[in-house]
């Protein structure tokens, strides 16, 4: 019971430590001050000036980056999802080398990436397009899909499937009816993922955004820095608010990734 309490104290001051910069956030953010530093440890009279004005500024960008995360999300289960069934219940010699080349991509480092990417964008249209930025942050996402659903989809009895293409199912059929409902926590996990990748993207928006047309509210809040450095409260009032819809996806999805992370079984 002892050590029970200890170990409950520790990780509750812990979760302090990690918390306290998101409440430090919130303080400023809601300071009438305006100042780098809130007026005091509790915010006594708060105000909604900073959410207003960040809004107002920086409410085109959020639906931007909404736009892209969700994009991100669709094009890379379309596409992690198949792979990740292929290499897991086809059995080629071939398919140790394709993991090897999927977690080499994971090892390049994003700059190099975005650098070639510029270079094919610009051939190819898709600078300064929410689609250029959808399949720039899905290079991330799909490896790391693949990987994931791969894990757990090796655990799916191939009699399963089997047993469907006897009743008259089709590859796509039976993928689409059967392992997708049994992968659910996988790909739950992989779509959330995905989301966070392109929601904090700011290396590939930098890069692909070079005429500001189209703005993810992460470059939004670094140009908004120069322009706000008097008024604080709504440049932490941008960061709450662009950190909320990663918590709300946080908190619902939670269970489900970490049935999704480690594995799962068929009944």
């Amino acid at each position: 019971m002892v050590r029970r309490r200890i170990r409950t104290a520790v990780a509750i001051v812990l979760l302090a430590l990690m918390l306290f910069p998101v409440y430090w956030m919130l303080n400023i953010s809601l300071s009438p001050s305006g100042g780098a530093l809130p007026d005091s440890f509790f915010p006594t009279h708060p105000s909604l000036d900073g959410y207003a004005t960040a809004i107002r500024d920086q409410g085109a960008n959020l639906v931007t980056s909404l736009i892209v995360a969700f994009g991100t999300v669709l094009v890379t289960l379309v596409i992690a999802a198949p792979a990740a069934y292929a290499l897991a219940q086809f059995r080629f010699r071939w398919i140790n080398w394709a993991l090897l080349t999927i977690l080499i991509c994971q090892m390049i480092p994003g700059i190099v990436i975005a650098n070639a990417l510029y270079t094919l964008f610009e051939s190819m249209g898709l600078l300064n397009s929410i689609p250029g930025l959808i399949i720039a942050n899905t290079t991330n996402a799909i490896p790391f899909g693949v990987l994931i659903m791969r894990s757990f989809m090796l655990s799916i009895p191939s009699s399963i499937v089997e047993a469907a293409r006897v009743d008259g199912a089709g590859l796509v059929r039976a993928f689409v009816s059967i392992v997708v409902p049994i992968s659910r926590n996988s790909l739950i996990t992989v779509g959330l993922f995905a989301f966070l990748f392109a929601w904090s993207d700011f290396l590939f928006a930098l890069t692909m955004s070079t005429k500001g047309t189209i703005t993810p509210v992460t470059l939004g809040i670094f140009t908004y820095l120069g322009a706000h450095v008097s008024n604080w409260n709504a440049v932490m009032a941008s960061a709450m608010l662009a950190s909320i819809p990663a918590i709300i996806l946080l908190v619902i999805a939670q269970r489900y990734i970490a049935a999704g992370a480690t594995g799962g079984s068929v009944k």
